[in-house]
């Protein structure tokens, strides 16, 4: 397929710049890939489309303030710094995009702090605005770990047109997350709240979780017209053994496995083995799923709203057919769902 079957505009009002007063109060759209039938739900009614023995697959993992703001030594511009991903733990090495990209180059300072007490400096460039930096400090990892996490801010999409607050710092994470390193909320899960799960647990439903950190280039636009030309960016991913049982006893029951989310299901597809089950796994995954697709794993996908020409509107594409989820795009923007991190949710089954 090509990228330009995946160009729509969608109205900046639907664009929620805030999340529901209760997770699981918002909108759910249940798409039925056989019937095309479309209905409208709220998300706690997701109950009724699960039973005893099912399975929902989570991404467990946890977003950490990545967005940091310094100043360049001697002029004093202030520069942001989006933390990606930590290179090398004890020499304080990251991958990093700097905001205003031009100002920045090899050899430059950054202090962060009202009083400088950190300093970071660019030891390359990678891409137009991604940078590695070295951080100067003399502590233990913990205590690093300790001023990064203090000077950051949760890392709000650009689309949210606010300052993030303390609500943010728990709703942009979801109520399962364990295993920090993700730059962006698995956006799907953050529908589930304790009480919801408790619910869910009540009536039967297994919960196996996997991890995928969710990295930017998850939710990059994509720039080629030919989809098989997309090189995804590399994101850890691990699926356990404790998970492989779960998943596999419920599909060789005949059981529903739903996907909460994309990242859980590029965690999942990238760990199957040629028998159409799955195995354990950790390492980095590029997987680019697009129409067309055989998945292997979850027969039903719980998914947000996404921006145009991405990987995540793709994948739902690919997952629920194209037409139909094209459709059910339309059909949201015409019933005023709410759009992206933020926004209302999609069943797939």
């Amino acid at each position: 397929m090509k990228l330009s079957s995946f160009i729509f505009d969608v109205p900046q009002n639907l664009i929620a710049q805030n999340p529901t007063k209760n997770r699981e109060d918002s909108k759910l759209m249940v798409v039925d890939k056989k019937t095309g039938k479309i209905q409208h739900k709220h998300f706690k009614d997701i109950l009724d489309y699960y039973n005893d023995k099912d399975v929902m697959v989570l991404n467990n993992t946890k977003v950490f303030p990545a967005r940091m703001y310094g100043r360049k030594e001697k002029t004093g511009a202030k520069i942001e710094v989006f933390l990606l991903r930590e290179l090398n733990q004890n020499q304080r090495l990251w991958d990093v995009l700097v905001d205003p990209a031009r100002k920045i180059r090899v050899g430059n300072k950054l202090y962060f702090g009202e009083d400088g007490m950190l300093v970071a400096e660019v030891v390359d460039n990678t891409t137009s605005r991604g940078r590695t930096i070295r951080f100067l400090f003399d502590g233990t990892n913990e205590e690093f770990k300790k001023v990064i996490t203090e000077m950051g801010e949760t890392p709000l999409p650009k689309y949210i047109k606010r300052k993030p607050t303390e609500e943010d710092a728990e709703r942009y994470q979801t109520v399962f997350a364990k295993h920090e390193g993700a730059v962006a909320a698995p956006t799907a899960g953050l529908h589930f709240s304790k009480t919801l799960m408790k619910k869910l647990e009540i009536k039967g439903i297994n919960f196996a979780e996997v991890t995928l950190h969710v990295g930017l280039g998850t939710f990059r636009s994509i720039e080629v017209e030919d989809l098989s030309k997309h090189k995804m960016d590399a994101e850890f991913f691990e699926v356990n053994q404790e998970a492989v049982d779960i998943i596999n006893k419920a599909k060789s029951n005949g059981k529903r496995i739903c996907s909460i989310g994309t990242t859980s299901m590029r965690a999942l597809e990238s760990s199957v083995t040629a028998q159409g089950l799955l195995k354990p796994q950790s390492g980095w995954t590029n997987l680019f799923i697009h129409p067309p697709y055989d998945f292997s794993i979850a027969d039903s996908m719980i998914t947000n709203f996404h921006l145009p020409k991405t990987s995540l509107l793709i994948l739902t594409s690919a997952f629920a057919g194209y037409e139909l989820a094209m459709e059910a795009y339309q059909v949201a923007m015409k019933n005023k769902y709410r759009f992206y991190s933020y926004g209302d949710a999609m069943l797939i089954i």
